[in-house]
């Protein structure tokens, strides 16, 4: 999670005309980019690593609530696999005005990998509560509210109604919905290596 973020803010240094706050992460892999290889292999190893920390999120909660456990586990596994290894194979292009087939198909994996994985926090913030871990509970429902509203920026952010006002930094808002969907995570994960 944290060279998902890492890597966002590093490959645009050596990729001229990329703009942070103005364009996708998703960008960084288009066929015209400099860091396109890099932004690939990383995605792909990305998602791999989500799938292969779902047995450690399945032995932490499944007998604080099974079906509960295993509808976060559906929601990491479809981000993991629609808006990461999905991306590593199926491009966005440089402009949005140029729709492929890969385009489509990145599209769609990543809006339902997204739309599900937003919902993780707040499912590990009941997970949490039902456990007694409060403090997780509390940080968890608060990062999912957070997400939300930036979600919500990121949704609008392209809309045309926005150009050119604050709400047009497509790219701004979609790191911070990341590091809020992230931090319930991340803060399970830490607690798991304190334990």
């Amino acid at each position: 999670m944290a060279g998902d973020i890492a890597v966002s803010l590093l490959l645009p240094l050596f990729y001229k005309g990329y703009s942070c706050k103005k364009m996708s992460i998703s960008a960084l892999g288009n066929p015209n980019s400099p860091v396109r290889v890099p932004f690939n292999i990383w995605m792909f190893i990305e998602g791999l690593l989500f799938l292969v920390s779902v047995p450690g999120f399945y032995h932490r909660y499944f007998t604080v609530s099974a079906g509960l456990t295993i509808t976060t586990i559906i929601c990491i596994a479809a981000f993991a696999v629609g808006a990461c290894i999905f991306t590593c194979f199926f491009s966005v292009n440089e402009s949005k005005s140029e729709v492929t087939t890969a385009s489509k198909i990145h599209g769609a994996g990543s809006v339902i990998g997204f739309m599900m994985f937003l919902f993780v926090p707040l499912f590990v913030g009941i997970l949490s509560f039902k456990n007694g871990e409060s403090t997780v509970g509390v940080i968890s429902i608060v990062s999912f509210v957070i997400s939300l509203v930036f979600f919500a920026l990121f949704v609008m952010s392209d809309k045309e109604e926005f150009a050119n006002t604050l709400v047009a930094n497509e790219g701004l808002w979609q790191r911070l919905n990341l590091v809020f969907m992230y931090m319930p995570l991340v803060v399970v994960a830490l607690g798991g290596m304190i334990a």
